[in-house]
């Protein structure tokens, strides 16, 4: 007999919030269906196969197969669910704001569910989606149906372990019932629940976001600053990184953020924030910073190297970070580009990523291993902080090279024991070093 807390779960997209979604939920006893617009994807998942690449969720997916399904067919999702969950993606238009074409389809689809108890959005939207959707379900007749927004506050390469052991699990709702009866999914979850309007949930995800996409900027900043200066970001992280009211978190120098979620917020935030009249300045120096840091290192190496024309260079690393194969807006695909436009050839590494045979990608080579790609090169640079670069014989790297010159533009390696073997040594907020 089934638990009375377990609830039978319609997820509509099975992308990296949909997938991570449903497999939490049915781990938690949940009967999940999951469907999706793409075939090849459902297929995959129909066979046993996972079409994105998350730490654990293979596992997880395995271990609960009896009570999850997925399907193309979204009458045939939410036909016995009594919570429908929107998981689609809310990509960005040309004027910044969150495109909501694909949320909007959903809720078109759950007009004729007049069963369900609730339908909840987990896609990041912007703030005031909720009271439009609860207008679009009265106005179908579903104003019996509950409303909730539940924000996901998951990271790409831990995404399972912040779904089950999360921070907080944030509750929008404007009934009591509907916060009451989305609490109770999540029965099982090691962290507290924080029930407020769906405004106010709204507005969290994307000022989470927006406060940590800062914090990285602010550290990068500083380390410009480290860089004009002598000081060594290293040292000064750390220190601000043990004050309680700080703390250490997304305060690692580097190449900026990318991914599908902080540069898609902080626009989306801008943006939401300029249709009401009002200049968020602080969040446009975060993004425009962001913007630059990549391009920054681009420049650095090219005085390094006293121009960039016929010069080849290896890119150690392509997704935008380490324990995923996701390339959006990972930084590597701004720095290719910048690299080819400047005449260089780039070769290229990454253990994941697959970044297709669109440009710049199609007019750089791919290679197997970190000392093959560096073979031949004028200078190495650090793109993600694969932990596998740690382990690079580095002594054979510098044999093959052209030239030995590393920039790690995410401070992975020891400065001390690369210029000992030999490198010229640059990295973010630290002074250049070699023999």
């Amino acid at each position: 007999m089934a638990h009375p807390s377990h609830r039978r779960i319609a997820i509509f997209g099975a992308g990296y919030i949909g997938l991570v979604t449903g497999a939490c939920f049915a781990e938690l006893g949940h009967n999940v269906v999951v469907r999706d617009i793409q075939p090849e994807r459902i297929r995959l998942l129909n066979v046993g196969d996972v079409p994105i690449y998350e730490p654990g969720l293979g596992d997880l997916i395995a271990r609960n197969k009896e009570r999850l399904t997925f399907t193309l067919d979204a009458e045939e999702a939410v036909r016995d669910a009594d919570v429908a969950y929107v998981c689609v993606d809310t990509p960005p238009t040309p004027s910044g704001d969150a495109n909501l074409s694909r949320v909007w389809s959903v809720i078109d689809a759950l007009k004729a569910a007049s069963h369900l108890a609730a339908v909840v959005v987990k896609s990041t939207v912007p703030v005031g989606t909720a009271g439009r959707v609860r207008a679009a379900l009265d106005a179908a007749g579903l104003s019996h149906v509950g409303y909730a927004s539940n924000p996901e506050f998951t990271a790409e390469g831990k995404a399972v372990s912040d779904f089950l052991h999360p921070d907080r699990v944030v509750i929008g709702a404007d009934d009591p019932a509907t916060a009451e009866l989305i609490a109770s999914l999540h029965e099982g979850i090691d962290g507290p629940v924080v029930i407020m309007d769906t405004a106010s949930a709204e507005m969290v995800k994307l000022a989470a976001n927006a406060l940590l996409a800062t914090k990285i900027t602010f550290t990068n900043e500083i380390a410009t600053m480290c860089e004009a200066t002598g000081a060594d970001i290293e040292h000064v992280t750390r220190a601000i990184g043990l004050d309680h009211r700080l703390g250490p978190h997304f305060m690692q120098a580097g190449l900026g953020y990318g991914g599908s979620c902080f540069p898609k917020d902080s626009r989306a935030l801008r943006a939401m924030a300029s249709n009401a009249g009002y200049a968020f300045q602080l969040l446009t120096a975060v993004i425009e910073v962001n913007d630059l840091q990549p391009r920054r290192a681009i420049q650095r190496l090219k005085t390094e190297l006293d121009g960039l024309g016929g010069k080849t260079i290896t890119l150690l690393g392509l997704a935008f970070k380490a324990g995923t194969d996701d390339m959006r807006e990972a930084p590597s695909t701004v720095i290719a580009s910048r690299l080819l436009a400047e005449g260089a050839t780039v070769r290229t590494w990454d253990p994941l990523a697959q970044p297709g045979d669109g440009e710049p990608w199609s007019s750089t080579t791919r290679h197997f291993t970190p000392v093959e790609a560096m073979t031949g090169a004028d200078a190495a640079l650090v793109v993600t902080e694969w932990p596998q670069l740690a382990e690079v014989p580095w002594d054979q790297a510098r044999a093959v090279m052209r030239r030995p010159l590393v920039f790690d533009g995410r401070n992975l390696l020891d400065p001390a024991a690369m210029a000992g073997l030999g490198f010229t040594y640059m990295s973010v907020g630290r002074r250049t070093v070699s023999r």
